[in-house]
């Protein structure tokens, strides 16, 4: 059974107030305040994760030179590991060169050039093999990246409604998608652990060279000591002022004043609400609302994380006691020293200044080194997250039949049966149909009628197989849906829902992906989008089919001047800065002066439904579903788009829903009356006219006194 967290339970969890947040933590796995040890809990808790990793690092081994690549940059990273331990072994030699000339009062020239000339090389061979491994990394990083990119497209385009509408599900998508654009989960862990292996290589190497050199030295050890240890306090102390919590918690606020004053400030940030907010003059009541929370909430912090490191920083005073005082040790004992040995000042000197010098050059390596440890298990989680999403199974099931078995079906349309079909949303107790039984013949065209929230879009979507029924049978052509390929099934089927999306990309691709294999034919896009009724409007736009709906990149600039209107063709925003130091620029026809209405965009969404369904130069589908089609249609519009549907659709069985009473229902071969999820009536139009105390006559006679 999977672990809980409940604040309520006094017995396992902790509260305590951080501001105006409660703060609740699980005892049990509060984390211990020795931070590498605490590092290496987190890293045992996550050893599941290592068989995902070796995944991992077989599947970057398959990616075209990605293995030539990575090779080279594991053998940089160890050279940039070791050559700082041999700056500090040529510091030793310059330090011996020190001591024979105090004691001998000799120099060895030539020895001192060539120790002074391999210093120089070997601080070149940092710089150039550090220049090296950026060019390195470049393309290893985008290969890897690319790679799984498309492994996460796919993984989240596989998904089927049900699974996709998962908080669980969700969850994981966000996790997987959310990192950084500008590299990737899997470089990401490969690059941690090399530079953790090269950090711990550095680190011992150099304190290794350090303390050989320093062995003979007078007080050289101690200083060594004294030199780490203040390295180590500083360490502590920057550790306890920047830690972040860890381990199960979760804080929460109930103070009123913080919550209201938080929300008058996204109404008055926000552009949702400006018209609101002008229109009923509620500026000044909402400046006086947020003034009087402000004075409420007076000193108190508001922030969780403010407050959550104040307190760190004010737990690492203590450190901070220790860290001068030991900084300044090393510099009397040399005092102490000189004083006692003048003769040997050059050399303690020297080693004091050798001791400063290496130990501020790895000190940055040591945190590093902790740095990376401490997020290994996040990494780790991370990449097995990234192979999850892949492997979560759809809860639709796939079926194993092809259909139709005779693609001259698709000329005449399906036989579609409910058999007592009872379905209700994830989340939702209520019901969205109960009990459904309903038939119609191939070729067929029926109108669901009903008030909104009845079920009509519902049975489109079960038609569809989005979702599958909770109880009952769905027959297509006398066949178990649940039997037939996903695939093949919707090939062969054209729906528009009512609450239809267009793609945030152009007019010409929302219309041709109605028809992928044909998704950029220009002349079948024409035609659909004439079908649709908008070819008009569409070629008035500046782009014409090239026109963005909403454009998915946005321009980045800096502030502008103000009469700059028009930037790259397009408008400018002059509205907050969105990103750092730049601006984006507006999203496209979804928004801004030139944006579609209600009507043109469910046009749009028509033509790309004719795209699939009316177009294709041979029989491609043979079932259409139309959910509220002419919902954002006026009278006219909607009187053209039926008679056309009626004209081209053939034999076709076709399904439609709506909640107006119409021409359309008076052609209609089978009409389903639905309530509630329940079908009350069912028959042709005079059928149910002449039904006594019928509710869709009743209906139909209250909207037809509208027009009299």
């Amino acid at each position: 059974m999977p672990r809980t967290f409940n604040p309520e339970d006094t017995a396992s969890v902790k509260r305590s107030k951080v501001g105006v947040w409660d703060l609740y933590e699980d005892v049990g796995t509060k984390a211990t305040k020795i931070p590498m040890l605490a590092n290496l809990e987190t890293l045992w808790e996550s050893v599941d994760c290592l068989p995902y990793v070796w995944r991992m690092i077989r599947d970057i081994s398959n990616i075209q030179g990605c293995m030539t690549y990575l090779f080279v940059y594991a053998v940089l990273e160890i050279g940039l590991s070791l050559l700082p331990a041999l700056g500090v072994w040529y510091s030793g030699q310059l330090l011996q060169v020190v001591e024979t000339a105090v004691e001998k009062r000799t120099v060895d020239k030539e020895f001192l050039i060539r120790i002074a000339i391999g210093r120089i090389l070997t601080i070149f061979s940092i710089r150039l093999f550090t220049y090296v491994q950026e060019k390195v990394q470049i393309p290893l990083n985008l290969r890897i990246k690319r790679y799984y990119a498309l492994r996460t497209f796919w993984a989240m385009a596989r998904l089927d409604m049900p699974t996709f509408e998962d908080d669980v599900v969700q969850q994981q998508l966000q996790q997987s998608v959310s990192h950084s654009t500008r590299t990737s989960i899997a470089w990401d862990v490969v690059s941690t652990f090399l530079k953790i292996g090269s950090s711990a290589m550095r680190l011992f190497a150099q304190v290794a060279v350090l303390a050989n050199v320093l062995g003979e030295q007078r007080d050289g050890s101690l200083l060594l000591l004294l030199t780490f240890a203040h390295l180590f306090v500083e360490w502590l102390s920057n550790y306890h002022g920047m830690l972040q919590r860890s381990g199960v918690w979760a804080a929460t606020t109930e103070n009123q004043h913080y919550i209201t004053s938080e929300g008058l400030k996204r109404v008055v940030s926000s552009n949702l609400y400006r018209k609101e907010i002008v229109a009923m003059g509620l500026r000044e009541h909402l400046w006086h609302q947020f003034k009087k929370r402000a004075e409420r909430l007076g000193d108190k912090v508001t922030d969780f994380w403010e407050e959550y490191f104040n307190k760190r920083r004010q737990a690492a005073l203590f450190f901070q006691f220790l860290q001068d005082p030991l900084g300044e040790l090393p510099r009397i004992i040399f005092c102490l020293r000189a004083v006692q040995y003048p003769a040997a000042i050059p050399m303690s000197l020297t080693s004091l200044q050798l001791i400063t010098s290496t130990v501020q050059g790895f000190s940055s390596s040591l945190f590093e080194l902790v740095q990376k440890t401490s997020r290994i298990a996040e990494k780790l989680q991370a990449v097995r997250k990234l192979y999850d999403v892949s492997a979560v199974p759809n809860k639709v099931e796939d079926g194993h039949l092809p259909f139709p078995e005779n693609q001259n079906n698709l000329l005449t349309g399906f036989e579609i049966e409910f058999r007592k079909v009872s379905f209700g949303y994830p989340g939702n107790e209520a019901l969205a149909l109960d009990n459904v039984s309903f038939k119609l013949e191939e070729g067929q065209l029926c109108v669901i009628v009903g008030d909104n929230g009845s079920g009509k879009s519902t049975i489109l979507k079960l038609i569809a197989r989005l979702y599958d029924p909770l109880e009952g049978q769905i027959l297509i052509n006398g066949m178990d849906i649940r039997t037939l390929r996903l695939s093949d099934l919707r090939k062969a089927t054209s729906v528009l829902f009512q609450d239809y999306s267009l793609f945030p990309l152009t007019i010409g691709e929302n219309i041709g992906y109605g028809d992928p294999a044909h998704a950029y034919d220009i002349d079948r896009i024409r035609e659909a989008a004439k079908l649709g009724g908008c070819e008009e409007f569409i070629d008035k736009l500046p782009d014409s089919f090239d026109s963005y709906l909403e454009r998915p990149v946005n321009d980045i600039y800096s502030n502008l001047p103000s009469g700059t209107s028009k930037l790259f063709g397009r408008a400018v925003s002059h509205s907050k800065i969105r990103k750092i130091s730049g601006k984006r620029a507006g999203r496209g026809l979804a928004e801004g002066k030139n944006a579609l209405s209600g009507g043109q965009m469910q046009r749009v969404a028509l033509a790309r439904t004719f795209m699939r369904s009316l177009v294709a130069p041979e029989p491609a589908v043979g079932l259409l579903l139309f959910d509220e089609p002419s919902a954002a249609l006026d009278p006219t519009a909607e009187h053209e788009l039926f008679e056309r549907l009626r004209e081209l659709r053939g034999n076709k069985t076709m399904i439609f829903s709506t909640h107006r009473f119409g021409k359309l229902t008076r052609h209609a071969d089978m009409i389903l009356f639905i309530h509630n999820g329940v079908i009350q009536e069912s028959g042709t139009h005079e059928t149910l006219l002449r039904k006594e105390n019928g509710e869709y006559a009743r209906i139909w006679n209250l909207q037809a006194q509208a027009y009299l």
